[in-house]
């Protein structure tokens, strides 16, 4: 409400005290009426605001209209008055305040003794569970793992691995390669990866031997999209450095990782194959997991199944790291690559790898 202070006609003691009871009753009445802190503000506002308050308004009308003999105990009961005021006006804030918090307390109350609320998550997708599972099957093994750059330089993911310029190996991975790449020498030219293994080339420049990684990752490859082809998919690649591994190492830990992944029932068998970057080379097959090599419709009726490529490291390779301490004379190693995808269709029964890539939440609540 709008208040308006007269000016004083009579400046005696006794016509000023009863000034100021009656503007004390004021104040106090409205700092008990207050039940908000809209109201509270509007109350505030009303005595104490700068330009128009009361207490402005009584600071204009009173102390500077005095006469010069009255200035003094005008002075002295505005200042009481004044200091009336602030405390009416902090004790309405500290009683609101308190009135506020309470209810609030009482509405946020809660049992810290009763069990949290668990929010519900989503599951693993089968292939990101696939190759998490591989992945840790190899780190029990003391593997550490790496990663690079899903671009790579043709450099990095053909020439260092012995895919040199117009090697007939290369026809074998249909390459995306970026645009307007044609000015570039070719070693420099960008494509996206289309296997996990230049990281063996990276991981060898970062570190001297002996090393032993596992590369888990995304590739692209050219390919139509079918039944058992996708233009993206993952691998998981391995690469072990040290002095005097031979093939016999390669065979061990192959069979006692797809064994962890398959159960310890499962045969592995190698046979010869070729890769550029490993020499020898083998495929490694494995006995069929559902009908324990018997034959049935997963494995075609063979009692096996091809799973991944090794093979030892070509010393044409470490050539491409022998200032780092890669010398094919003092160190051996063994490379190994497997495509998760074809793994996760396996395990879990699927006969088309596009399921992995539509997003379909039917497909993917069978595996929560």
């Amino acid at each position: 409400m709008a208040y308006t202070v007269s000016k004083l006609e009579d400046y005696s003691p006794a016509s000023l005290d009863k000034a100021v009871q009656e503007l004390l009753s004021a104040v106090r009445e409205e700092a008990n009426a207050v039940g908000g802190e809209v109201e509270w503000k509007a109350f505030r506002d009303r005595w104490m605001a700068r330009k128009n308050g009361i207490l402005t308004q009584i600071n204009d009308a009173w102390l500077k209209a005095a006469p010069g003999a009255a200035k003094r105990e005008v002075g002295s009961r505005v200042n009481q008055l004044k200091v009336e005021v602030e405390q009416a006006v902090d004790s309405a804030q500290q009683r609101m305040s308190g009135g506020v918090s309470k209810a609030r307390l009482e509405a946020e109350r809660i049992d810290i003794t009763l069990p949290g609320i668990s929010r519900p998550l989503g599951a693993e997708h089968p292939v990101i569970r696939t190759m998490n599972e591989i992945v840790s099957v190899f780190r029990a093994m003391g593997y550490s793992v790496a990663e690079g750059p899903e671009i790579e330089t043709d450099y990095f993911n053909f020439e260092a691995l012995n895919f040199p310029p117009n090697h007939p190996a290369r026809d074998t991975q249909d390459t995306l390669f970026v645009a307007g790449q044609e000015r570039k020498p070719q070693r420099d030219r960008l494509l996206l990866r289309t296997h996990t293994s230049p990281v063996q080339i990276h991981v060898m420049e970062q570190q001297p031997p002996p090393i032993r990684v596992v590369v888990p990752g995304k590739v692209h490859r050219a390919d139509t999209a079918d039944a058992t082809h996708s233009p993206i998919f993952h691998q998981v690649e391995g690469l072990a450095v040290d002095t005097n591994i031979t093939f016999c190492d390669l065979k061990g830990t192959l069979d006692h990782a797809m064994k962890a992944l398959f159960g310890s029932d499962v045969k592995t068998r190698f046979f010869p194959s070729f890769f550029p970057f490993t020499e020898p080379s083998a495929d490694v097959s494995i006995t069929c997991f559902k009908c324990g090599g018997k034959g049935c419709r997963l494995c075609k009726s063979s009692g096996w199944i091809e799973l991944l490529g090794c093979g030892m490291v070509d010393p044409a390779v470490f050539k491409f790291v022998e200032g780092n301490g890669y010398k094919s004379s003092k160190v051996s190693g063994f490379a190994f690559g497997m495509g998760v995808e074809r793994i996760a269709m396996l395990k879990y029964g699927i006969d088309d790898i596009q399921l992995f890539f539509q997003g379909d939440v039917r497909f993917l609540e069978q595996f929560i």
